[in-house]
């Protein structure tokens, strides 16, 4: 059993409380969101000081969980880095072998749509300046070397600016005063806040996850309590995730997340500097330099090459069969099932091709090439290729279905087998 761990089960009551508290948490202080990670059985057993961490009451798994729901911090200005190591190329990288200027998600084309831009917070480590005022005012910066990119809410007004190139993305989000309203203009990628990717982590509740409090440490130069998150099923890549959470606020300042394979954290994303007094109005202004190319958020966005008369290729068969567009991976991938549960989890469809060529199934050099990025697996369903990241893995079928989770190769071979 694990330091302070419990095997209490919560209330009926307990568990309307832990609803009410999710969905408390569920509000931002920076204009980003994340992906989810599955959480937790509550332990009971208090914290306590280690060596030279500081001396804080004892406080329990379910009163730290409780005290992040409760956190309301509105107002704030900080440094936070984040690294992220799944064992990839960085993405810039990968979009530089691509040819550059990838664009926006919508096919916006710039530089400056943070529907793509924010995606670089998933591979290497980074350094963001965040400010918070309210729902209605927030800034997030992403520091590079030689320049800087941000996203702006200022009332229903949003911008984004990219240094770089020159260019700005500009939205109108008319969600001025409400969590509700304009969402869908939310940059929403991938998690660039300790609060962010703890809320995810504390969604839900079920049996297959532990949490307990793991002692006290200080976190940009504020006391705060040690949330320890671990899965209790076997099979899982997560070894563990720490919350440190601030001991006055409860504000989450600090997120690791370490895989059960050891070394590194594959997520660490913490305040180094954080200040909970008023940001200066200013924060929040932007106004495109002269010469700034600018993209409106909800221009209409080109369908395809044009005809010799300058008509764009509007529905024609061709643009209708180019792979890509969101809403057709959608129709694409709809018969997508899940197999088992919790940190077990393991998502299953059929891409209705083909599969991928192995060199030992006569795939020729392309089929040896994709077996030299991935490990050449077999068994009941036939055989495939498992393509690993040090935190999620999939197996993609030789007939075309593929199994992906936070679980070992051999859960993913196991549950192929299963299926068949």
């Amino acid at each position: 059993m694990a330091p302070y761990e419990s095997d209490d089960s919560m209330t009926g009551d307990e568990a309307d409380d832990m609803r009410v508290g999710r969905r408390k948490a569920a509000r931002y202080v920076v204009p980003v969101a994340v992906v989810g990670v599955a959480a937790a059985t509550i332990g009971l057993v208090p914290a306590f000081a280690g060596s030279g961490d500081p001396d804080l009451p004892d406080v329990s798994a379910q009163q730290l969980i409780e005290k992040i729901a409760a956190s309301d911090v509105q107002r704030l200005s900080g440094t936070v880095k984040i690294s992220t190591d799944l064992g990839l190329p960085s993405l810039g990288g990968l979009e530089s072998s691509l040819g550059g200027g990838m664009g926006g998600r919508d096919g916006s084309g710039s530089s400056a749509d943070p529907s793509s831009k924010l995606l670089e917070l998933a591979s290497g480590t980074h350094t963001l300046r965040v400010a918070a005022d309210g729902e209605d005012k927030q800034k997030l910066s992403l520091l590079d070397k030689a320049a800087e990119y941000s996203v702006i809410r200022n009332g229903d007004e949003v911008w984004a600016y990219d240094s770089a190139s020159n260019e700005a993305y500009h939205m109108q989000d008319g969600s001025s005063g409400s969590a509700d309203k304009g969402t869908k203009d939310r940059p929403e990628d991938v998690p660039a806040t300790p609060k962010a990717l703890a809320d995810e982590a504390l969604k839900a509740v079920d049996s297959t996850t532990s949490v307990t409090v793991d002692g006290t440490a200080q976190v940009a130069g504020r006391d705060a309590y040690k949330l320890l998150i671990k899965p209790k099923q076997s099979g899982s890549t997560v070894g563990a995730i720490s919350i440190a959470v601030d001991a006055k606020t409860g504000l989450p300042l600090k997120f690791t997340l370490t895989p059960a394979s050891g070394g590194a954290a594959v997520v660490d994303a913490g305040f180094t500097e954080v200040d909970f007094a008023k940001p200066a109005a200013s924060t929040f202004d932007f106004s495109p330099p002269k010469g700034t190319k600018v993209t409106e958020g909800d221009e209409p966005k080109s369908e395809g090459p044009a005809h010799k008369d300058g008509n764009a290729h509007k529905g024609d068969k061709g643009d209708k069969e180019r792979p890509g567009r969101g809403e057709d991976l959608g129709k694409e991938f709809q018969g997508l099932d899940v197999i088992g549960e919790g940190w077990g989890s393991i998502a299953q469809f059929d891409t209705g091709g083909e599969g991928i060529p192995s060199g030992g199934s006569g795939g020729g050099d392309a089929g040896r090439f994709l077996d030299s990025l991935g490990d050449h697996v077999s068994g009941k369903f036939g055989s495939g290729t498992v393509f690993s990241t040090r935190l999620v893995n999939a197996l993609i079928t030789d007939d075309g279905k593929v199994y992906a989770g936070a679980v070992t190769k051999d859960a993913l071979v196991k549950a192929a087998n299963a299926a068949k």
